[in-house]
């Protein structure tokens, strides 16, 4: 009942000590010093891992993605079909929830606004419009996507959801699928993306996509967060969108290529909050307890929870 890890980016004998400590009867070792006993592996804990990991151990049973996103593992012709499980913890799900919402109160509030004159030393007040005056329309109404819709909904925006298949949640707005696209993206002044990285989102939020946003709600024209994958949109649509005034602000906490580069156009965007992918950063010893209890259920027989449906990619 061995476990490896292949992680990219993340402090890999912290992790391995954290593990063996809630596993103490398995042997827990990283693909980068060396697997000691390749064929008795049966779970991988992986990030942007080692493509040759999944040859290397033949008796491998589940794979465990280290992250809400899955499209590291998808994206590579090696997986093997195996379940693979997507981390769905408490914290990182109300870690995404805080970014979301602040970054929809800092455009609603007009915080840019407010910022440029306290940098001129202009004192005016604008028009405040109240929250249920604004629409609010969230694309993926998973996990991440459904705990931000309440959020908001608690502070009276009007929030909708868009998702490929139908959600049933009081007091949210469900549209579905591509027929109903349009129709979503016409009646949302603040566009939130928490989509998945797979072949039918990329870059989904493109110019006709954001040219379909109204500009006749209370904000004045629209604004665009994005804490879901940078895959999912078309940044010079975005940059093009800023700059011409189509977009009225946008947040981005994820690119197509990270990290951003310097010579991005975005970088000198007045109306765009960049922060570097730090939206649902979680507990590192959360995520190792859920890895924990979910091989002790599957040793009990049980069926591991948030598989990935491989097909759909998430």
């Amino acid at each position: 009942m061995n476990l490896v890890l292949s992680l990219k980016n993340f402090n890999e004998p912290e992790w391995i000590d954290r593990l063996q400590a809630l596993l103490p009867n398995r042997k827990v070792e990283g693909w980068n010093n060396g697997v000691s006993v390749p064929e008795k592996a049966e779970y991988l804990v992986a990030w942007k891992p080692d493509p040759a990991v999944f040859a290397a151990l033949p008796g491998l049973k589940v794979i465990f993605s280290l992250g809400a996103g899955v499209d590291h593992l998808t994206s590579l012709p090696e997986l093997p079909r195996l379940p693979l499980v997507r981390i769905v913890d408490p914290d990182l799900t109300s870690r995404m929830t805080e970014w979301v919402t602040f970054q929809t109160l800092l455009h609603h509030r007009q915080h840019l606004t407010y910022a440029a004159q306290q940098e001129a030393k202009v004192w005016q007040a604008h028009r405040q419009w109240a929250a249920k005056d604004v629409r609010v329309g969230i694309l993926g109404l998973g996990e991440l996507g459904l705990n931000s819709a309440i959020a908001l909904k608690a502070l009276r925006f009007k929030v909708a959801g868009w998702s490929r298949t139908p959600k049933n949640t009081d007091g949210i707005e469900s549209f579905v699928g591509d027929d109903q696209l349009e129709a979503f993206l016409n009646r949302t002044d603040i566009l939130i993306n928490l989509l998945p990285s797979t072949p039918a989102t990329h870059k989904l939020v493109n110019a006709d996509r954001l040219a379909m946003l109204p500009h006749t709600g209370a904000l004045g024209g629209p604004v665009y967060i994005n804490a879901g994958r940078g895959a999912t949109q078309d940044e010079s649509a975005i940059e093009a969108a800023l700059t011409s005034g189509q977009l009225k602000g946008a947040s981005l906490d994820v690119f197509a290529i990270e990290p951003l580069a310097d010579t991005s156009p975005l970088w000198q965007q007045k109306n765009c909050i960049i922060t570097p992918h730090v939206a649902a950063e979680s507990d590192p010893q959360a995520l190792s307890e859920y890895v924990a209890q979910q091989i002790r259920g599957i040793e009990r027989g049980e069926t591991p929870e948030n598989l990935v449906d491989l097909e759909a990619g998430y």
